[in-house]
């Protein structure tokens, strides 16, 4: 795409033209070129010049710097393919929405700014994360001063424009390249980028129209949660500036591990042991869980190693309704000290099932799994 032609000859106008013939030719041209008017291909773009330029040299201060260092004869407009390249570079902005498009151009930033996030931990009992419990913590956080209402000016007067920057927000500054004085902007180190200054500055917040002060905020810990979840409270962070929104806070769970379960997503595992006879007879045996006492049914003849699922006795599902389940698996327990009666009743045992006591005996091996 050429270059961006000079803006005066796009208007058909000499660089001495007054503002009335300005007017007149961009009048006559937005006629001439409007895409409702002219069919041809390449109306709308001319139409966009066209308007484009009007909006640069209508305007005196605009048209002042555009003289200084947009000359089309000069180093700053050879590069440019486009009007809103010029706005970008001289005056912080873009075309307006005139020549066809949405302005770019940032205008007044104001004092207003949303409120900084707060994060904090909470230490959690693994059963009140498993059902979830509404608790109250303790805040020390930025909140809109009570005697300005935020403003940060003191009662009776009010913040004004900026006199360094004009309420912009920023400051503008010309600086030489390589490809010609190029206007380059910052924010305003006097009202720190916010285009408001306060004479009279509240007493209370000294002007920052935010005090700290500590407050109760009650969480809603919902059932299913797990250790390193972080929770989001939306607005219980510090205070928006100037009316703005405030920020969010974001809470780190730190549960507790449990010595009888172990965790794995909602289900939960546990070993039970039993004794041989409990294991080769059955037994039925109470356990205490989640929701209090379960009975575990072992069935006669029950190997070591055995799992009993013991379904929708895990951890409730986060935000949706059903649990998880409770695995429980079986380790028998061989008996390390006997009395004279037990070995011989053991030993009677063995004889009654024709299993030799002393010397090798054969055994079956299997593969694992069968």
């Amino acid at each position: 795409m050429a270059p961006v032609r000079d803006l005066y000859e796009v208007l058909g106008v000499s660089r001495g033209a007054t503002d009335d013939d300005i007017r007149k030719a961009y009048r006559r041209l937005a006629r001439e070129h409007h895409p409702d008017v002219n069919g041809e291909p390449a109306a709308e773009e001319r139409f966009k010049e066209v308007a484009g330029a009007y909006e640069i040299l209508s305007d005196p201060e605009k048209r002042a710097r555009y003289d200084t260092f947009g000359s089309a004869n000069g180093p700053s407009t050879a590069g440019f393919t486009d009007i809103s390249d010029i706005f970008e570079m001289f005056f912080g902005g873009g075309g307006g929405g005139g020549f066809g498009g949405a302005s770019r151009r940032r205008g007044p930033r104001g004092r207003a700014q949303r409120g900084e996030d707060l994060a904090v931990r909470m230490d959690l009992a693994f059963r009140d994360a498993a059902f979830g419990l509404r608790r109250d913590v303790e805040l020390v956080r930025l909140a809109v001063c009570e005697t300005c209402l935020g403003n940060g000016a003191q009662p009776g007067t009010a913040p004004v424009a900026c006199r360094t920057c004009g309420g912009t927000g920023e400051v503008q500054a010309a600086r030489r390249s390589v490809f010609g004085t190029l206007m380059t902007s910052a924010p305003c180190s006097t009202c720190q980028g916010t285009g408001q200054e306060i004479p009279d500055k509240c007493a209370t917040c000294a002007g920052a129209g935010r005090v700290r002060l500590t407050s109760s905020v009650t969480l809603e810990i919902p059932a299913g949660v797990s250790d390193g979840m972080e929770l989001r409270v939306g607005g219980a962070g510090h205070a928006g500036i100037a009316g703005a929104p405030a920020g969010d806070l974001f809470v780190r769970l730190d549960v507790e591990q449990p010595e009888d379960f172990e965790r794995r997503n909602q289900d939960l595992y546990t070993v039970l042991d039993v004794t041989i006879t409990q294991a080769t007879l059955g037994a039925e045996i109470v356990i205490h869980g989640l929701d209090g006492d379960e009975t575990i049914r072992v069935e006669s003849g029950t190997p070591s190693g055995a799992v009993v699922r013991l379904k929708g006795k895990g951890i409730p599902n986060l935000q949706r309704r059903g649990r998880g389940d409770l695995y429980v698996t079986l380790h028998v327990v061989t008996p390390t000290e006997l009395s004279r009666d037990e070995r011989a009743l053991l030993e009677q045992l063995a004889d009654l099932r024709g299993e030799p006591r002393k010397g090798a005996v054969e055994g079956t091996v299997r593969r694992p799994g069968y």
